[in-house]
């Protein structure tokens, strides 16, 4: 376990998590901008309105939200959300008989009559919980021979819950301490100098003779200075703050193998089939990733606030799943079959974990939205690995050995042509992952009206979905199959570009993925105008 021994020997962790804080954005419409006309490698959404469909007339299409809430009442957002007309508001009945009651704009499958879920435990954790109770009393000599492949399971799960449990708590321990002595810091000589704010030249000025404030400026400095000549003590203080924050929920939550969120739902957990359970409540406690995930999709393109949506002509569908900690396969499955009997033609799933102990139920929701002619469009993961081999959840693999038709797979790009194209964090996959869409710096929509930049395959999928969307309002014939294959095929290749692979290394971009390009609007709406104009063999 890692200890915090003095301030200064951690500092340089504390840059390692602020690595980005003083880089330089791109424009915060790149990700909609064409590599011809303004050198960065975003989905040329822009360029296919003005040239190709410019007065051509569309088709709303719905795509729904599997994620962790999203706020509705969001400037940018209110008009593109979808509403189920079938449904009176706030009438405590089930108007349109679907099982879920006032479901005016959605379902929240992590809510019931006592609250909201908004933290809950990772897969691992319930893994090792499940395993524990099977194995904790028997001695290894006495395990049955039948069991012995799950008792080695079992001991690798331990391992590893145990060893990132430790490392969590450890890392918990050092920002919490790092944020705790910097705000003590910062605070202290704010006091003492009678200043409302820090700066580089204020701090200059100061003189110490006191021990105590001596330290406190020096930390303080030392900290600005290995920052950069523009860095700003609260802000790196503010991000400290969020750091320490994030550890305590992995460790409070996350690794905490006595935490029980299901008492809250009030469902029969056991019971994987169970359908209506839940609330309306589709902002939920956390609705930062869930808001951002929408307003790429569809954020409002007529209203001159804020940003734009890739799609024009989109209705979002919010699905409220996904915790702060792991999805839970049971209410995964119910999301993709609510999504699906209430009219979505795309569903985004910007999620995933590392196991999957339920996955039948999810497999059988996926092929139910096969059935249906419903995409599935996922984000790859965070994690720098190559998905060939470590395999992430859901997927598109299913138990029976079979693939799903109708999925997608994206990982996330940056906006340069260089060797920085493939995001630093993106999970990867020449049989994988499908093709990747923009996912570094990303401006989108946060709750409360406000509007924030994020980074992660989380919003390189919604960037792939509001593509999709755009294509299938413009050309509502074509198929789920066609649909895929035109995001294919007509993705930028990058011929001969060697890049950081994500993870360390280096390999050539096309080996990332199946079709070894970035998603390309225009391309693929020129691909559907060939299909459309081409008659049909006699």
């Amino acid at each position: 376990m890692i200890r915090l021994t003095t301030f200064y020997s951690s500092i340089l962790i504390l840059f390692t998590f602020l690595s980005g804080y003083a880089q330089t954005e791109p424009a915060h419409d790149w990700h909609l901008q064409d590599p011809e006309t303004d050198q960065v490698q975003g989905v040329s959404a822009e360029k296919a309105y003005a040239t190709l469909l410019k007065g051509k007339p569309s088709k709303s299409i719905i795509v729904a939200v599997i994620d962790g809430g999203v706020d509705i009442e969001h400037e940018d957002l209110k008009r593109v959300i979808w509403t189920n007309e079938r449904e009176i508001p706030d009438n405590g009945l089930d108007d349109d008989k679907n099982g879920y009651i006032d479901d005016v704009h959605g379902w929240n499958f992590i809510g019931g009559a006592k609250g909201d879920v908004n933290e809950d435990t990772y897969e691992l954790t319930r893994e090792y919980m499940r395993l524990e109770k099977l194995f904790m009393d028997t001695p290894e000599s006495k395990i049955p021979r039948k069991q012995k492949s799950q008792y080695e399971d079992y001991k690798k799960i331990k391992e590893k819950y145990i060893k990132l449990r430790d490392q969590n708590q450890a890392e918990y321990e050092l920002y919490g301490n790092l944020n705790k002595n910097l705000k003590m810091s910062i605070d202290t000589l704010k006091l003492v100098m009678g200043v409302d704010r820090l700066t580089r030249e204020v701090l200059d000025t100061f003189r110490a003779s006191n021990p105590r404030l001596a330290f406190a400026k020096g930390f303080i400095s030392s900290m600005m200075k290995r920052m950069g000549p523009d860095s700003d003590i609260e802000a790196i203080s503010k991000e400290l703050s969020e750091a320490s924050d994030h550890y305590r929920v992995i460790v409070q939550y996350g690794y905490n193998a006595t935490f029980d969120s299901r008492k809250v739902i009030g469902d029969h957990y056991e019971n994987m089939r169970e359908k209506n359970y839940g609330n309306n409540h589709v902002k939920g406690p956390d609705a930062d990733h869930g808001t951002h995930v929408a307003g790429i999709i569809a954020a409002d393109r007529t209203n001159d606030l804020g940003i734009k949506g890739i799609s024009d002509n989109v209705i979002i569908m919010p699905v409220r799943a996904v915790p702060n900690g792991d999805e839970r396969d049971k209410d995964i499955a119910n999301a993709i079959r609510y999504a699906v009997d209430n009219g979505a033609q795309i569903i985004n799933m910007s999620f995933g974990k590392g196991y999957s102990p339920e996955k039948v139920v999810v497999d059988e929701a996926v092929m139910y939205a096969d059935q249906k002619g419903v995409l599935l469009i996922h984000a790859s993961g965070n994690e720098s690995d190559d998905s060939d081999k470590n395999m992430r959840y859901p997927n598109r693999q299913f138990l029976n050995g079979k693939e799903a038709r109708n999925w997608l797979e994206v990982g996330a790009s940056a906006a340069g042509n260089d060797d920085k194209l493939a995001g630093s964090f993106s999970n990867y996959g020449k049989k994988t992952v499908d093709l990747f869409a923009p996912g570094v710096d990303i401006y989108s929509t946060k709750p409360e009206n406000k509007y924030v930049s994020q980074s992660g395959t989380s919003m390189a999928s919604p960037a792939a979905a509001g593509v999709a969307a755009l294509l299938w309002s413009y050309f509502p014939d074509l198929t789920v199959t066609q649909v895929i294959d035109i995001l294919n095929q007509s993705t930028r290749k990058f011929d001969g570009l060697q890049v950081q692979k994500p993870g360390g290394g280096t390999a050539m971009f096309g080996a990332l993925s199946s079709t070894g390009g970035v998603i390309n609007a225009y391309e693929a709406v020129k691909m559907a105008i060939a299909i459309k104009s081409t008659p049909p063999n006699k």
